[in-house]
């Protein structure tokens, strides 16, 4: 029987070269030079750091610019609160990895809702989704794709 798995993960390698070159751009940016501004990745984590808030505000555009030429899609970044202390800002965006159990309920739902006879099952931090025909398969993933899942999807494994 014909199956594929739903997971969510980003390249590390990738993010790694794409907070590397926003530290570039920053450093050459006139309007950063006494900012002491910087990006530090770390446990799935991209730290944010700057003197003032609103140079924290102009640094999240040239992250995610850096992160979309990466081919790392946008959804994967989780943005928490800025936190201003001691001359020093700071903002923590989280890398999320992984299908957690309520997404992977909520796409089990979606593709119980769209009617294509396919059965889905969570496996750990990915969903299997099999079927009887290919076709039905390659239905489920375009469905999901025009869904609007909170995560970036892969679709792996495809096995007939």
């Amino acid at each position: 029987m014909p199956s594929f798995d739903i997971e969510s993960k980003v390249d590390l390698h990738e993010l790694t070269n794409a907070v590397d070159q926003s530290n570039r751009i920053i450093i050459n940016r006139f309007d950063f030079k006494e900012a002491n501004a910087s990006f530090e990745f770390s446990n799935d984590q991209v730290k944010l750091i700057a003197n003032e808030a609103f140079q924290i505000d102009q640094m999240i555009p040239i992250l995610k610019e850096n992160l979309a030429k990466r081919s790392i899609d946008l959804k994967a970044l989780k943005m928490a609160e800025k936190e201003i202390s001691n001359n020093v800002a700071s903002m923590n965006a989280e890398i999320i990895q992984g299908v957690n159990k309520d997404i992977a309920r909520e796409i089990v739902k979606t593709i119980k809702s769209s009617k294509i006879k396919v059965q889905s099952s969570i496996q750990g931090d990915c969903v299997r989704v099999t079927g009887k025909k290919r076709d039905e398969l390659q239905e489920v993933i375009n469905f999901l794709k025009k869904n609007n899942i909170e995560i970036p999807l892969q679709f792996v494994n495809f096995r007939d």
